[in-house]
C-alpha cells in the first residue's frame, strides 16, 4: 500500500512540474517588397536577442506616469538578428511568380528548420501596405509567424 501511495504522489508531483514547464515563443517576420522593377528589399527576419519588455514599459494611472521603464526607446533597437534575403514580388516586367515560388521555398526551409529544432507554428498574421495610387509605387507585404516550444 505504501508503494502505491508513493507512486501516486510521484506521478502527481511529476504532472505538477509538467504544468509549470516554461513555454518559449519565437517570432519570424517576412517582409516582401512590392516595389516595381525589383528595387525593393525583401527579407525573412529572426531576432537573436533577448530583451525584457519591462525595461520598455511605462505604467500610466489616471493619465500620469507612475513607473517608467529603465531603457529609452532609442535603446530598443537590437543588433543581433538573422536576415535571410528573399526575392521581390515585382521585376521589370511586373509581378514575378517565379520569385513568389522561390520565396515560398525559402520560407518553407526556415519553417522546416524550426520544426526540427522543436518549434511548433502557432499563429500567422499578415498585413499589406500597398500602392496608394498613381504617384505611390511602393509597398510591402508583412507576415509574422509565431512559434512555440
Amino acid at each position: 500500500m505504501k508503494k502505491l501511495v508513493a507512486v501516486i504522489l510521484l506521478a502527481f508531483f511529476y504532472n505538477l512540474n509538467e504544468a509549470k514547464a516554461q513555454v518559449e515563443y519565437k517570432v519570424i517576420t517576412v517582409v516582401e517588397s512590392i516595389v516595381p522593377g525589383g528595387l525593393g528589399r525583401s527579407r525573412l527576419i529572426e531576432s537573436t536577442s533577448d530583451v525584457d519588455i519591462a525595461d520598455f514599459t511605462t505604467e500610466r494611472v489616471d493619465g500620469k506616469k507612475s513607473d517608467q521603464g529603465s531603457v529609452k526607446r532609442k535603446d530598443a533597437k537590437i543588433d543581433n538578428l538573422n536576415e535571410s534575403k528573399l526575392l521581390n514580388f515585382y521585376s521589370l516586367a511586373g509581378i514575378n511568380f517565379q520569385n513568389i515560388a522561390s520565396n515560398d521555398a525559402l520560407i518553407t526551409s526556415k519553417m522546416n528548420q524550426l520544426g526540427e529544432e522543436g518549434w511548433e507554428l502557432m499563429f500567422v498574421t499578415s498585413a499589406a501596405e500597398s500602392d496608394a495610387g498613381k504617384d505611390d509605387g511602393t509597398g510591402i507585404y508583412i507576415t509574422r509567424m509565431i512559434f512555440k516550444k
